[in-house]
């Protein structure tokens, strides 16, 4: 994801990175041709001629847009839940840390709650990984011991894992009678609000949009887009190729937007920017256990970032 300072109006215009435009130019380079065929048939610089009328570019453009505006609130909405999920993984996290040192009879030994927070701290990094189908080996390594860590990568869900092994801390602390029946639910609840987050954020990963939707949406907006000079031409005449571009731009920009919305747990410049917010994460455990703090990196005035 990009994060970026806010841009002023003029320079926002010619933003580069973070949007869609450099995916697109290939294609706004193929309208760019066939506008130029378009104008070239209709002042009869060829042996054809075919100019259409704008009204079916008329109807079909507005039927497009409703579904394209469609296809976009409904990535929307998957990015804007996993964002949510995330969200609430902090909550979740925050609270079993105060619960740790708020709720025990006595207060726990330091090697325990360092145990705690372990598991904790990797949780995220762990469910990142998932989501994006990479190793998480070298970074889990800088969270666990190494006995925990060979537990962990050798199941084929490591975030659940690591929940199990939560719950098997605050079940050892319950045995040995530190923790009461009441703090034991406590911590259960937050431990099926970790479940839940974690369960969300595999359907989002798991179930893309229906392809049918997404492919017929594909297919009209290039049809569109590729007709459309044609019936532009016999009214604007030279200046087909600008507005031609411009329309198409409009509606693949818009489908390539969804397009990256639609996964949210990516590395593409639109995702979420989830390995900065594993580290805030973290860095908030570390708060609360009066630890020192991580080096979060923030956007600068001329700096991306890409997490």
């Amino acid at each position: 994801m990009i994060i970026r300072p806010h841009l002023h109006w003029f320079r926002m215009l010619l933003a580069w990175r973070g949007s869609v435009l450099p995916q697109l130019l290939p294609r706004l380079f193929l309208i760019f041709c066939i506008s130029i065929a378009a104008v070239a048939v209709h002042d009869h610089l060829l042996k054809i001629t075919l100019n259409l009328s704008t009204t079916p570019f008329s109807l079909i453009g507005i039927a497009l847009a409703v579904f394209l505006g469609f296809r976009n609130n409904a990535s929307y909405d998957r990015w804007w839940e996993a964002r949510k999920l995330w969200g609430q993984l902090l909550n979740d996290a925050r609270s079993m840390i105060r619960q740790v040192l708020t709720l025990p009879r006595e207060a726990f030994a330091q090697a325990d709650v360092k145990e705690f927070a372990q598991a904790l701290s990797a949780l995220p990094h762990a469910l990142r990984h998932q989501l994006r189908k990479t190793d998480p080996r070298e970074e889990l390594a800088a969270h666990l011991p190494a006995p925990l860590l060979d537990r962990v990568m050798a199941s084929r869900y490591r975030p659940t894992t690591l929940m199990l092994v939560l719950g098997e801390w605050v079940h050892r602390q319950s045995r040995a009678g530190a923790l009461d029946p009441m703090a034991v639910l406590a911590f259960d609840r937050n431990l099926d609000s970790l479940s839940d987050v974690i369960g969300g954020c595999e359907r989002i990963g798991s179930t893309p949009l229906p392809f049918a939707y997404s492919v017929m949406i594909h297919r009209t907006v290039y049809f569109f887009c590729a007709a459309l000079p044609f019936g532009l031409v016999e009214n604007i005449g030279i200046f087909t190729p600008v507005f031609s571009i411009f329309v198409a731009y409009a509606f693949m920009a818009h489908e390539a937007i969804a397009s990256q919305l639609e996964d949210p747990f990516g590395t593409d410049e639109n995702d979420l920017a989830l390995t900065m917010m594993s580290v805030y994460i973290e860095d908030a455990i570390r708060d609360l256990l009066a630890e020192p703090a991580l080096v979060i990196p923030g956007p600068e005035a001329e700096q991306f970032l890409v997490t």
